[in-house]
């Protein structure tokens, strides 16, 4: 008989919050694939739906990009612009899963809350692994990195 070794996943999850001084119909298409290519220094992806789109089953590939250590499938889980909402599923083979929401709250005409919720999933100890290094402090300063660069690339279109 064969002893097989034990996994036992690890799961974080983290949610923070920023304002933002932009109209909410100019910022929510910019959390897309095709839009982190005008904000996101290096952000790059594999566009293999043949449309720029986004939409719900959405599909596409990164390299190396937002806490990925691997080649990242990501999958647009849910999607509803009326809402401002949109969810991915990002997987990275052998290592962890992310479930990523970005949700947009219009607070008046020109202000727009934005709110980004991380969760990972371990599926082997090197995921685990990155899970126990993912802690609050750091995310909350990877999205306060999302809101510079957001005001960045609003203030260059002025």
């Amino acid at each position: 008989m064969t002893e097989q070794a034990s996994f036992t996943m690890s799961t974080i999850k983290h949610t923070a919050s920023f304002e933002i001084q932009e109209r909410i119909k100019e910022l929510f298409p910019l959390f897309s694939a095709e839009g982190e290519k005008l904000w996101v220094p290096g952000w790059n992806y594999e566009n293999i739906m043949g449309t720029t789109d986004l939409h719900e089953d959405y599909v596409f590939v990164t390299k190396c990009h937002d806490h990925a250590s691997s080649d990242a499938i990501w999958v647009v889980k849910r999607y509803s612009s009326e809402e401002y909402f949109v969810q991915f599923y990002k997987v990275e083979p052998g290592e962890k899963l992310g479930v990523i929401e970005v949700q947009c709250f219009e607070l008046n005409e020109s202000i727009t809350k934005v709110q980004v919720t991380y969760e990972y999933i371990g599926l082997s100890d090197t995921g685990n692994d990155f899970i126990a290094g993912f802690s609050l402090i750091n995310y909350e300063a990877f999205i306060a990195e999302w809101k510079a660069l957001l005001e960045g690339y609003f203030e260059a279109k002025r």
